[in-house]
């Protein structure tokens, strides 16, 4: 049986494999290399979606961890948290939107918000790893 306890780690695991993926379309794209930019890509938003579905159950079942750090540790983690949810609530949309301009090959608009979509992604990624780690395992 799956204990559901452990989705916090799955969770940080999928952040971690979404930014690789991420990072590894980018480095393709910038090689001109679009098939396995493509595939990176799709392969992020579906490892993403997983991580989603996977975070409502956990809380859902579970509900919310409270941060037990003092101090300026304290200040640092609801920082990185803060601009960790307020950014990862855009991602969806900006994603869905990339990825459709982007596959239908509108490529100048698909350029436009990319430049966006994948630094912000990015960033939500890594620091849902960060947040994991503080709030588990420090």
């Amino acid at each position: 049986m799956f204990e559901v306890t452990a989705l916090p780690a799955v969770n940080a695991t999928l952040n971690c494999i979404a930014g690789i993926l991420l990072l590894a379309g980018y480095a393709f794209i910038r090689q001109g290399r679009i098939e396995p930019h493509r595939r990176c890509m799709l392969a992020a938003f579906s490892v993403s979606t997983l991580f989603l579905l996977s975070y409502l159950v956990y809380h859902f079942e579970v509900g919310s961890q409270p941060f037990t750090g003092q101090g300026p540790v304290r200040l640092l983690y609801f920082s990185v948290l803060i601009s960790h949810v307020v950014l990862a609530a855009l991602i969806p949309p900006l994603a869905l939107i990339t990825l459709r301009r982007g596959l239908r090959r509108d490529d100048s608009r698909h350029i436009a918000i990319a430049r966006w979509t994948f630094p912000l992604w990015l960033y939500v990624s890594i620091t849902g790893v960060i947040v994991y780690w503080m709030l588990y395992q420090m």
